[in-house]
């Protein structure tokens, strides 16, 4: 193979700063939780929200996130862990690798809901404002899976080969499918639908954070099948090709019944704001459409009451008018006199 035509695989996953090690998986992590709440509260603001109430909400989020997703690989994987030669204090060390998402996504929502509920929150509105967000951190951190040269597809002699060059756990040197870059395009491209997806038919009520779960659990499937590192299979499909399959399915059906329930978009996601703090959709958009509608209904408003005022003058302060009028006269009247 050209040796110019592939991949190559991190030297090492990890850099010592003295005692101090800086593992490329985590940095992975660290930069998509960044990216989310970064995106999220952009959306949220944009919803009418306040700045700043992703970030606390995440808070709660992030780290029962990631501590369903570690339950999720350890559980689904246990002999890694469990069976006999293996040491199960390696199932805290989150750094080598092994977080499942559909665990991070179970109990992240359960942190999310947490949050929201301390503060008045909708938690399916919080959910559509950083929906692609999440898809843009998972994104980020495939990318610590390519540090730590795991989850590869099957042997190719294409071009983007990913050349995995350690043996440790069972690996063997070679060209594979580098599955970590397909799912990191995958959602790049998930986020995107998302956002436009949103914009085009104002999804709400958690219709747009079923839509990423619905789009990933597709990208997810077909990456899934390709990979070969060691998984439980149930009649012949990997057990994350099924779960990509049932989360699917739930997800398109809570769309069509939320749809069909409640059509349109909340229009307060954060009781108590004082007025005007929050910001339209289309100003964040950068469309303005909203903001020229807001204009245009401000103008409105002040014209009604204006016409009001005058309404008022021209009927039940008429003969207060009339009187002010006869009374000027009067004065000028004794004015000319003396």
């Amino acid at each position: 193979m050209d040796e110019l035509a592939y991949i190559p695989s991190p030297s090492r996953g990890v850099i010592h700063l003295g005692p101090i090690p800086l593992r490329g998986y985590a940095f992975c992590i660290i930069i998509g939780v960044f990216v989310a709440v970064w995106l999220g509260n952009k959306r949220w603001v944009a919803r009418g929200g306040r700045a700043g109430t992703v970030a606390d909400i995440a808070v709660w989020a992030v780290p029962f996130g990631l501590v369903g997703g570690r339950l999720y690989h350890v559980i689904t994987d246990y002999e890694l862990y469990f069976s006999a030669g293996r040491d199960w204090v390696d199932a805290f060390k989150v750094w080598q690798g092994g977080l499942g998402i559909w665990g991070a996504i179970a109990l992240g929502a359960v942190g999310a809901w947490i949050g929201c509920r301390r503060r008045g929150i909708p938690l399916p509105a919080y959910a559509d404002a950083i929906a692609p967000g999440i898809a843009l951190a998972q994104a980020c951190g495939r990318w610590g899976n390519w540090f730590n040269q795991e989850l590869y597809g099957r042997e190719t002699h294409l071009p983007w080969a990913l050349h995995i060059t350690s043996s440790e756990g069972g690996r063997v040197p070679g060209y594979y499918h580098p599955t970590f870059l397909y799912e990191s395009l995958w959602c790049i491209g998930v986020a995107f639908l998302v956002m436009w997806a949103d914009r085009r038919f104002t999804l709400g009520h958690g219709r747009a954070f079923a839509l990423y779960v619905a789009a990933y659990c597709v990208g997810r499937g077909w990456i899934e099948y390709m990979r070969v590192d060691d998984a439980h299979h149930i009649l012949g499909l990997r057990l994350n090709d099924w779960t990509a399959m049932i989360v699917f399915l739930l997800a398109v059906l809570y769309m069509v019944l939320s749809a069909k329930k409640r059509p349109g978009r909340e229009t307060v996601v954060e009781p108590g704001l004082p007025d005007g703090e929050g910001v339209s959709d289309g100003e964040a958009d950068g469309s303005g459409e909203a903001v020229e509608a807001k204009e245009a209904e401000a103008s409105a408003d002040a014209a009604d009451g204006e016409g009001e005022a005058d309404g008022e003058d021209d009927g039940g302060d008429g003969v207060k008018a009339e009187a002010k009028a006869e009374a000027k006269d009067e004065a000028g009247s004794g004015t000319k006199k003396s």
